[in-house]
């Protein structure tokens, strides 16, 4: 099950998350106060990079793994426990740790055989995936935050 699949549609992911680094830095120069919460509980803009910066680091280990080992589980995590210290973050430093280990995640998926997107692996709440559905998921996982942004910026 991916959680972000309906965000995604059809597109094919790897152009998609390609293409995201570029996107937030856009919205990021757009937002104008990037710590400025939308409404109550709900993440600013640098609370959403930061959370992005994260889950691109968890990525890259979940691909990494899912690569080398013959049917890799996958380690959750609970982001509202690793947000407790994005305070100590700025918008910037976060998205240019997204961009960099993003980048990285991009060329090494550009660089497998067809036949590595059909290796299993199993995430404890998701079930049996394969690594293109990490792929899948970091593309939808994209679109639902470029959503995200792109609304805060537009109530600025």
């Amino acid at each position: 099950m991916n959680p972000y699949a309906s965000f995604l549609g059809a597109r094919d992911p790897q152009p998609v998350i390609a293409a995201t680094p570029a996107r937030f830095r856009e919205l990021l120069d757009s937002v104008g106060d990037a710590s400025k919460s939308p409404a109550p509980g709900k993440w600013s803009v640098r609370e959403i990079l930061c959370h992005l910066a994260d889950c691109e680091i968890v990525f890259a280990y979940r691909l990494r793994q899912t690569l080398a080992e013959p049917h890799h589980v996958i380690q959750p995590f609970d982001q509202d426990i690793w947000a407790a210290n994005y305070a100590a973050y700025d918008a910037h430093s976060a998205l240019a740790v997204f961009t960099a280990v993003r980048n990285f995640n991009v060329m090494l998926i550009a660089s497998l055989p067809p036949g590595a997107f059909s290796k299993p692996a199993t995430h404890p709440e998701r079930g049996t995936m394969t690594f293109r559905t990490i792929v899948e998921t970091m593309g939808g996982h994209d679109l639902n935050h470029i959503a995200q942004i792109e609304k805060i910026a537009a109530i600025r």
